[in-house]
Order: structure tokens, then C-alpha cells, then sequence
């Protein structure tokens, strides 16, 4: 285990009620990558990240960040530093888009530092990077899916944080919307933020990823550097998927070709 990575799990028990999801699972995020954690629905993916994320007390073990356990941090210091967007997530009802992406900035305000430029402006750059700032005055709820989950995006950004956790960025994007999104998170990566995502779709996660999870039924069953990690014996134990593995045209990283049926074979 690196102790000196900002944030980690240590001896992790992960349950729902009676349900052992995860049982001594350790995990350490490294600073300054773009870890992303990959597995078939129902491995515990979106569960780890949610104990990273504080959302569920681990049933055993401890989350660290900074060396301290997660749970004894207070709530607004801990939002100054970690930023979270959830798989689902509600907006009020009748809240416009740009007083959603400001409650970004909340944690940032106290007594003496109310609302100011800066904050106008890091709100206003937040929507231009996810392309919502032509939504500025429209109400969240009458946004389609796509949108909305930008706009979620934007509010995370706005909050500035130095790690950034997002659970399935992606859902209900188009692939053109994908990768922008993952464009930006990539972005958010080089310009020094730690980043951490569950993503379904392998190539994306092999194409953006510097740090890699493989999971499988509540056990970490890879990781590194998705050049390596990412094999064809690798799919095929976690996911049940017979594939070849080759080198990107694009991007020189993995790209996962799934193997045709039969039927389809010319003999």
C-alpha cells in the first residue's frame, strides 16, 4: 500500500444492508492520474468509488485521503477537495441551469468570502467547457438527458476541486458528446487535477486512462498502465469476451476488437 497517495482504501468491506458487495479490498488512487475503473455491471465499480467518494461508510477498513480517514474530515474542507458526480443525481425543482452550476462554488463561501468575480467567472468557464453556457437561463428539468448530465458536469468543475471522481461521465451521451466529455476530463487531468472514473466502454477507458482498475465480482483483478493491463486473456476473464487486442490506429493504446460469430466468418 503507497501511503503517500492522497487518497486510498484500506482492508475494504463494501455492503449494501446484509449484501457483501466487497470484502478486504485495497485500493490506491495515484496522484496526479487519470484512474479509471472498468468491470462487467454489478462488479462493484460504481460502490468503490462511492466509498472513495464518502457516499457509503465501508463495512471494514478505512478510506484515507491525505493520510487521515475520510470520515473524520469536515464536510465543507472535504468538498474543497474532492468533488464528486454522482451516477444519478436530482436538481431542485424550477432551478436554472447557471444557479446549479453556482452551487459549485458554496463550499468556497464562509463568513468572510462571499460570492464574488471570481466565482462569476469560474462558473461562467465551467459552462463553456461542457457547452452548456447557451443554457444558462433554461430549468434543468426541461433539459434532455445529455444535457442535464453536462450540466452536473459543469457544477463538479465549478467546485475546483484538486480530485475529481465521476461515476459513468458518459451516460446518456452520444458518442460525439463522449468524447468531448472525455476531452475534457483529460484536460482536467494534464492541467494537474486528479481524476477518477468508472466508465463502461473499454477502448474509452484504455484510450484516456494513465491508471487502470480491472474488477470482477467485488476484487481488483488488474491495474496499471492500461498498455499493459488491457490484454485479450484480460477481457475474456473479466468480461466472458473473446477479443483481439490491437494497437490503436489513432492513439497507439489498446483497442479491443470483439471476436466475430461464426456465422459471420467467410471460410
Amino acid at each position: 500500500m503507497n501511503t503517500d497517495a492522497r487518497l486510498s482504501g484500506e482492508g475494504l468491506t463494501l455492503a449494501y444492508d446484509r449484501r457483501t458487495i466487497a470484502e478486504d479490498l485495497d485500493v490506491v488512487v495515484p496522484d496526479g492520474s487519470f484512474t479509471v475503473i472498468v468491470g462487467p455491471n454489478a462488479c462493484g465499480k460504481s460502490t468503490l468509488l462511492r466509498a472513495l467518494a464518502r457516499i457509503l461508510k465501508p463495512a471494514a477498513g478505512s478510506v484515507l485521503l491525505d493520510g487521515e480517514k475520510i470520515g473524520a474530515w469536515p464536510a465543507k474542507k472535504l468538498a474543497r477537495t474532492l468533488g464528486l458526480l454522482p451516477q444519478t443525481s436530482i436538481a431542485p425543482e424550477g432551478i436554472t441551469v447557471a444557479d446549479l452550476v453556482a452551487r459549485g462554488r458554496y463550499p468556497h463561501q464562509g463568513l468572510l468570502r462571499q460570492w464574488s468575480r471570481d466565482d462569476e467567472r469560474i462558473v461562467r468557464e465551467s459552462m463553456e467547457a461542457t457547452g452548456v453556457e447557451d443554457l444558462a437561463d433554461r430549468y434543468v428539468d426541461e433539459l434532455s438527458g445529455g444535457q442535464r448530465q453536462r450540466v452536473w458536469i459543469a457544477m463538479a468543475l465549478a467546485q475546483e476541486t484538486p480530485l475529481l471522481l465521476l461515476d459513468e461521465p458518459t451516460t446518456y451521451l452520444d458518442i460525439a458528446h463522449q468524447i468531448e466529455i472525455l476531452d475534457l476530463c483529460a484536460r482536467l487531468h494534464e492541467e494537474g487535477r486528479t481524476v477518477v472514473a468508472v466508465l463502461h466502454e473499454l477502448n474509452h477507458a484504455a484510450r484516456y486512462a494513465t491508471h487502470l482498475i480491472a474488477m470482477r465480482e467485488g476484487r481488483i483483478v488488474a491495474e496499471g498502465d492500461p498498455g499493459e493491463v488491457v490484454t485479450a486473456d484480460l477481457v475474456k476473464d473479466v468480461f466472458g469476451l473473446p477479443c483481439r487486442v490491437i494497437d490503436c490506429p489513432e492513439t497507439g493504446t489498446p483497442l479491443v476488437i470483439p471476436a466475430a460469430p461464426r456465422s459471420w466468418v467467410t471460410p
